[in-house]
């Protein structure tokens, strides 16, 4: 990947809806060779996808939570069943693996508190092998993007 086909992938986080022909331009190339580069980009799995981008609190979901997991042990038969069961739960939006104090981190979306009670009771306990959960509330956000950072 070069720097053009990262300008291409940060116009289209900026602007995932823009036409070929404004894209190719905002990157200083001509239509053409810009449509084939962005194929290439999708084609090679660079670019896996669009989506729109959608305010939770407008779709009914203002509060975000983010779960710390630490896991009681961390055989492959726990792991795997702890990873599987997460990907199926509608509410967790993104779970990261980490290193530290805890093993995963999961950010959620709820409507409200009883929601979120209903989520750790029947959802989260109910995986099994959890030696515990922290939990933050999030009650402002000071920057959220999707746009890389330019790199080279």
């Amino acid at each position: 990947m070069d720097s053009k086909d990262r300008q291409i992938i940060r116009a289209l986080q900026a602007n995932g809806r823009m036409t070929n022909q404004d894209l190719a331009a905002r990157v200083n190339l001509s239509p053409s060779p810009c449509l084939r580069r962005l194929r290439l980009l999708e084609d090679g799995g660079a670019i896996r996808g669009y989506s729109a981008e959608v305010d939770a609190k407008a779709y009914g979901l203002p509060i975000t939570v983010f779960v710390r997991v630490r896991l009681e042990r961390h055989n492959e038969e726990d792991v795997q069943r702890f990873e599987t069961r997460v990907m199926a739960i509608e509410e967790v939006l993104e779970c990261h693996v980490l290193t530290g104090a805890s093993d995963y981190q999961l950010r959620v979306v709820v409507p409200d508190l009883d929601a979120y009670e209903d989520f750790i009771r029947n959802r989260i306990h109910r995986i099994g092998g959890i030696a515990s959960i922290d939990t933050s509330f999030v009650y402002g956000t000071v920057k959220k993007t999707s746009v890389f950072p330019a790199v080279g």
